[in-house]
């Protein structure tokens, strides 16, 4: 165990599970810096847990049954067909066992766990640091404009897909210019939105069963709806629409960046209206219709991992380190499969060079795997789409192994 003064930057998911990985590991003292000025701003939106992976994180401490949650069954497949049924023609169904988490609660439960030892402040910024073979030291201004200058033993880079820390790892780890090593835009987008399961009809809720998630194909792209738990006891329906963003966007989509609601241009609403009334059954585009402006954001999608997950006294988790097309449901699962890697380098090391690097050995791979896995399915559901009005069951499932990602949803085991 290493003891020491450890900085944890950005207090979400990521970083609510790597200040528990530290404190576990037998960090003497541990700092989480939000710039948020209170909770993470959570959206409502929904995330998935393949069930071998829960059983993996149950067991490493990481989640555990009673963080709200929703088990999934089976998904089916639909396509638009106008003389049919209004939630379309079903070309196919397979096993998708995988429990539903709503980001909120989740953050909730997960922050609940972090002990009151851990220092946890909010409204505070990391604009700059500069760091060592020994130490780093962290510039921060908190929410009443007071400037520090604090030493760590070490900062771990929770902060995201347009990371501080991790601009400081590449530039430490390569000669490139650290432009080059920005995440690359996918070339398409993804629409969310989540709204109260109460909004339906009980009509409407008959012709979709809980246990159901719903994979709703058209040229070009698919939505994935499912339901997620609220944070009363209820439901909520989440939706993820991928698609390419439309001709006339006006927006540099080359520099990392997410539109929040409230901020959607008049052509992504008027492109995602198209798509709902006129490619998806219309069962599932009057769900997406349902979707209030305050309930939906974009998300350009990316795909990144960094050289190294640790260099000196920097290491990087989560999102800050691989940045990955959520079409596998990993996106959650590696940020917490990355907060139990830390705590096994932490409790094996016996100081902070082997720790870190144990655990950069591990996490490479698994971010490069990450990375890939995400690709797939966004080539076969979005970039080349198949001609699937003449699908049945049988040539679905061919066609999705010849895709190579029938076993790539749900992430990899905790020591991929």
């Amino acid at each position: 165990m290493c003891g020491g003064r450890v900085a944890v930057v950005g207090g979400s998911v990521a970083g609510c599970a790597a200040a528990l990985a530290l404190h576990r590991g037998g960090t003497d003292e541990v700092v989480v810096l939000e710039r948020a000025p209170g909770r993470p701003a959570e959206r409502g939106v929904g995330l998935a847990v393949h069930d071998d992976r829960y059983d993996e994180l149950e067991s490493a401490g990481y989640l555990d049954a009673r963080m709200p949650w929703i088990q999934l069954e089976r998904r089916r497949w639909y396509v638009r067909d106008t003389r049919g049924p209004a939630v379309g023609r079903r070309i196919g169904e397979m096993p998708f066992p995988f429990r539903t988490y709503n980001w909120g609660p989740l953050w909730h439960e997960l922050r609940a766990r972090v002990p009151d030892a851990v220092e946890f402040r909010t409204g505070t910024t990391v604009g700059a640091l500069q760091h060592g073979p020994d130490a780093v030291e962290l510039h921060t201004t908190d929410r009443e404009g007071r400037r520090r200058r604090e030493p760590f033993d070490l900062a771990v880079g929770a902060d995201g897909y347009r990371s501080l820390i991790r601009t400081e790892v590449c530039s430490e780890v390569c000669a490139e210019p650290v432009a080059a090593l920005r995440p690359e835009f996918a070339g398409y987008l993804a629409w969310r939105g989540a709204f109260p399961a109460s909004r339906m009809t009980a009509s409407d809720q008959r012709l979709w069963d809980v246990e159901e998630c719903a994979y709703v194909v058209f040229p070009g792209g698919h939505v994935i709806i499912y339901r997620i738990p609220d944070s009363a006891g209820g439901h909520r329906v989440n939706w993820v629409l991928y698609t390419a963003p439309p001709p006339d966007l006006d927006l540099s989509l080359e520099t990392p960046v997410s539109l929040p609601p409230g901020t959607l241009t008049d052509a992504l609403h008027t492109h995602l209206a198209r798509i709902a009334a006129e490619l998806l059954p219309p069962y599932w585009g009057a769900l997406v219709a349902l979707t209030e402006p305050g309930e939906l954001f974009v998300q350009p999608l990316y795909d990144f991992t960094a050289p190294r997950y640790a260099t000196g006294r920097l290491l990087l988790t989560g999102d800050a380190a691989t940045v990955a097309r959520p079409h596998t449901g990993a996106g959650a699962v590696k940020a917490l499969q990355d907060a139990t890697a830390l705590e096994s380098a932490l409790r094996s090391a016996s100081d902070w060079a082997e720790a870190l690097h144990t655990y950069d050995s591990e996490r490479i791979a698994v971010g490069r795997a990450t990375v890939e896995l995400g690709r797939r399915p966004g080539h076969a559901l979005v970039e080349t789409t198949p001609e699937r009005g003449s699908m049945n069951p049988s040539a679905l499932d061919v066609w999705w192994q010849r895709a190579a990602v029938g076993g790539g949803l749900g992430g990899r085991a905790l020591h991929a």
